[in-house]
């Protein structure tokens, strides 16, 4: 598992953890850690287009 994947997965069970509870901080933080591994996965896979075209 990429750690884009990992973050991800980890924000959305934060996320759930934070609605479950009704902890607004610790939502928004599931939120972000989210958008942090979408944003990993990206770059990552621009990386691996720019090696393969360097090919």
């Amino acid at each position: 598992m990429t750690s884009g994947k990992t973050d991800e997965l980890k924000g959305r069970v934060k996320e759930a953890a934070g609605a479950l509870t009704g902890d607004a901080k610790l939502k928004r933080e599931g939120r972000l850690d989210q958008a942090v591994g979408k944003t990993k996965q990206t770059t990552e896979k621009v990386i691996e287009k720019v090696k393969n075209a360097v090919k």
